[in-house]
């Protein structure tokens, strides 16, 4: 993660690049990057208070797929809840340092949508694969940057092979008995990363802002409806 960071940064003084995804003049320059200070800070806040609820904030709060339909703030708030110390510190870290290059590179509002559509597409991996199955955690939405910064950097000519390396690993580190990590959620991710990386690489125009609108609307809409009928048991 170390080393993608720094080509990011090498790439970006060597050639202007994240210019091709941000609007000349964009009205939001100046919240660039404020997106992800607030994504971590509501996450250590959301964590906190767990703590000292006696973990029943996350009760709550969790995604839980049977309930998704009558309680449908579990498909958002489920980003926000962490099982761990070392879970939180993982994906804030992650977070922390995906999120700013992508924030700087898409904008905020692009890099908002790509987080939280991932974390859907995390939500109805989980729908699909294993409904019965409470999950917490940014992981899917995280894994979607992984997806997403790849999808973008290869757009731009650019090397991203540690990435995959990255996805790689925790994928497999999923799979391990006793681990208790939702794989399921972190291939969702991935999937949606995928899908919009290539939004974004396809729609870089500005003239083509409304068709990238309605691209990631339609994502949207295609996520929300596929995991309220999971969660009305249409899947099963």
């Amino acid at each position: 993660m170390r080393e993608q960071r720094a080509q990011f940064q090498a790439n970006r003084r060597a050639s202007g690049a994240a210019s091709g995804f941000t609007v000349a003049r964009r009205r939001f320059a100046m919240l660039d990057q404020k997106a992800t200070v607030v994504l971590v800070a509501i996450s250590v806040a959301v964590w906190l208070l767990d703590l000292v609820s006696g973990r029943a904030l996350s009760g709550v709060l969790l995604y839980y797929a049977p309930v998704a339909d009558t309680q449908p703030w579990r498909i958002i708030t489920g980003l926000f809840v962490h099982s761990s110390f070392f879970h939180i510190l993982f994906n804030m870290w992650a977070l922390w340092i995906f999120g700013r290059m992508l924030e700087n590179l898409l904008g905020t509002w692009r890099f908002l949508a790509l987080y939280f559509l991932a974390g859907l597409g995390g939500d109805l991996a989980v729908t699909i694969l294993s409904p019965t199955t409470p999950v917490v955690g940014a992981s899917g939405a995280i894994f979607g940057l992984f997806a997403a910064f790849f999808v973008i950097q290869r757009s731009l000519g650019y090397n991203a092979v540690q990435l995959l390396v990255i996805m790689g690993l925790n994928l497999i580190v999923g799979f391990l008995p006793g681990t208790a990590i939702s794989w399921q959620a972190h291939i969702g991710g991935i999937v949606l990363g995928f899908i919009t990386g290539f939004v974004f690489a396809r729609t870089r125009n500005i003239r083509q802002r409304g068709l990238q609108i309605g691209l990631l609307v339609g994502e949207a809409v295609v996520l929300l409806a596929g995991i309220l009928l999971g969660a009305a048991g249409l899947f099963a």
